[in-house]
C-alpha cells in the first residue's frame, strides 16, 4: 500500500512555472490575434498574460523562442481538434463544420495562426515548428494514404486562406460540397484513427 509519504511529491514551483509559461504562450497568440506579429513584444505579452514584465524573458530568451513555443502550442491544439473530427467519423459535414468554425467563430485565432505559420517563410528559426503541424497531423490521423492526406491538408489550407480574405466567410453548407469533393466524394476520409 502506498502512503502519502511514499507518493511522489509534486513540485509546486515547477507546476506554477509551467502554468505561467503556458499563460504567456496563450497571451502571445491573443496579442497576434489583436495586433498582428508586429505587436508581439515581451512587454505586450506580459501585459496580456497579467504577469510581471520580466516573466516572458525569463521563460523565453528571445521573441523567436516565444513565437516558436506559440506556434508549437497552436499546432498541437489544431491536431487535437483534427482528432476530434476524425473520431466523430470524419465526414464531409464534420470537416466543413470545423472549417466554418475556424473561419467565423474563431476567425481571429485562425488568422493569428496563419500569420505565425507564414512568418516561418521569413524566419528560418520558425520553419521546423511550422512544418511540425503536418507531421503531427499525419501521425495523429495515420491515414491509409499519407500522400492523399497531405494533399487534402494543402487544400484545406487553401480553403482557410481564401475564407480569411473573403468579404463574407463561407459557412458549413457552402464548404461541405467542396470538402466532399476533396475526399473523393466519399462520406468519410479514409483514415485510421490513432489507437487510444
Amino acid at each position: 500500500m502506498t502512503t502519502v509519504a511514499d507518493s511522489p511529491k509534486i513540485d509546486g514551483r515547477r507546476a506554477r512555472g509551467e502554468k505561467k509559461r503556458q499563460a504567456i504562450v496563450e497571451a502571445t497568440l491573443r496579442v497576434i490575434e489583436r495586433d498582428g506579429i508586429a505587436g508581439v513584444t515581451h512587454r505586450s505579452v506580459a501585459r496580456e498574460a497579467g504577469v510581471p514584465t520580466t516573466a516572458p524573458t525569463y521563460y523565453f530568451a528571445s521573441l523567436d523562442d516565444l513565437l516558436i513555443a506559440t506556434l508549437l502550442w497552436s499546432t498541437e491544439a489544431l491536431c487535437d481538434e483534427m482528432l476530434k473530427v476524425v473520431a466523430s467519423g470524419g465526414t464531409a459535414r464534420a470537416i466543413a463544420a470545423s472549417l466554418a468554425k475556424a473561419l467565423n467563430e474563431n476567425r481571429g485565432r485562425t488568422l493569428a495562426e496563419y500569420e505565425l505559420y507564414l512568418l516561418a517563410g521569413r524566419r528560418p528559426e520558425l520553419k521546423a515548428a511550422a512544418r511540425r503541424w503536418l507531421d503531427l497531423a499525419v501521425e495523429a490521423v495515420r491515414p491509409a494514404d499519407p500522400v492523399a492526406f497531405r494533399a487534402f491538408l494543402a487544400a484545406v489550407d487553401g480553403l482557410l486562406i481564401q475564407g480569411l480574405i473573403a468579404d463574407v466567410a463561407p459557412n458549413e453548407e457552402e464548404l461541405e460540397p467542396i470538402v466532399s469533393f476533396l475526399i473523393c466524394g466519399r462520406d468519410d476520409f479514409p483514415a485510421a484513427t490513432r489507437e487510444q
